[in-house]
């Protein structure tokens, strides 16, 4: 199955980072979706340009993010310190955000990431008020 195509917006602000973290966001995004492929895909342009990974369109129910900065990039996870996480992958010191700093595909392409992924994504399944009816879309909140 072909992953979605990038937003134009998105992509335009993508560009302009570095051919190395553009290859590594590339490819961090088709592992998650390849993990899900019926996720929502937020998109923001604040601190960081940040593709958000939910099972509806509100942030509150999303289950990892790639916020990308200046000179890296991170695969996040906004309930990170209420997840189980037996192989210590995680970092950061918020109340509920933690993250793996990428650096290379083998951070993340790897059995103990997946799992974490998927154990985010059943944790937000629980967790979930109300079913929502958007499904594999991508949502831009990037003001253009």
């Amino acid at each position: 199955m072909a992953i979605r195509p990038i937003h134009p917006d998105f992509l335009f602000l993508l560009g302009q980072k570095e051919k190395s973290l553009i290859e590594l966001f590339c490819d961090l995004r088709e592992f998650v979706l390849e993990i899900n492929p019926n996720s929502n895909e937020l998109l923001y342009h604040t601190h960081a340009l940040t593709s958000v990974f939910s099972i509806s369109e509100k942030l509150g129910d999303a289950f990892c993010m790639i916020p990308i900065y200046a000179n890296h990039l991170n695969l996040g996870f906004n309930k990170g310190t209420l997840l189980k996480d037996p192989h210590q992958l995680l970092t950061g010191t918020g109340n509920l955000i933690r993250h793996i700093p990428v650096k290379q595909k083998n951070d993340y392409r790897n059995k103990e990431v997946k799992a974490l992924i998927s154990e985010a994504i059943n944790f937000v399944i629980k967790d979930i008020e109300k079913p929502t009816k958007s499904i594999g879309k991508t949502i831009t909140k990037i003001k253009s």
